[in-house]
């Protein structure tokens, strides 16, 4: 009998509806949506089955989480995501040419800076005019924390990897401005989470 390579993230179950409401508002009708560090899986699916005229193109860098988000298709018999692809941020060039809306949940404060600077460039890269760039996760907001408990994420983050942390909002948002992004649509989600929805202009 051979192993369920599904991983499961506690934190999807408890977002996925929330970011469900952010992303209704601004993906694409259709089109093809890629996803930087899916993890688990479990987002790529919950939104291919809410957006089925969406074509899901899910990536990480590790291959048991692509080897989770490959059995999570399967299982539930998803025809508009596509195999799990490797994709890290930093590089240079990515293994897809184009695509109409970019997410990324809970990345940037898990990797170091510059995995946040390849993501904006590579978005920039792939995105038409118009394209949506989304993330998720806990920002400071005028370089200060919006919570306690998001100031003990940091410190416990900082203390596995100096790298780590959570970001500064205006730091993030200069990063994507200098790559020709529109200032983000900013929405507070539970436990002390944003959104932050970035657009390239249209010409």
């Amino acid at each position: 009998m051979s192993r369920d390579a599904r991983l499961y993230a506690p934190a999807t179950a408890r977002n996925r509806a929330p970011i469900h409401d952010v992303l209704r508002q601004h993906l694409p009708s259709r089109g093809h949506v890629l996803e930087v560090a899916s993890g688990s899986g479990e987002h790529a699916v919950h939104f291919a089955q809410a957006f089925p005229a969406l074509l899901f193109q899910p990536s990480d860098p590790d291959p048991d989480a692509r080897a989770s988000i490959d059995a999570w298709s399967a299982k539930l018999g998803l025809p508009n995501v596509r195999s799990a692809i490797a994709l890290d941020a930093t590089a240079e060039a990515w293994p897809i040419e184009a695509a109409d809306a970019v997410l990324c949940i809970n990345m940037i404060h898990i990797a170091p800076w510059a995995a946040a600077e390849g993501l904006v460039r590579g978005a920039a890269r792939v995105l038409p005019p118009g394209g949506v760039l989304y993330l998720y996760g806990p920002f400071k907001r005028g370089g200060r924390h919006t919570a306690p408990s998001n100031e003990a994420f940091d410190r416990s983050l900082r203390l596995q990897n100096p790298a780590w942390g959570v970001r500064d909002l205006e730091a993030v948002a200069e990063l994507a401005g200098a790559q020709g992004f529109s200032p983000p649509v900013i929405e507070q989600m539970p436990a002390n989470n944003l959104s932050l929805v970035f657009r390239l202009p249209t010409k």
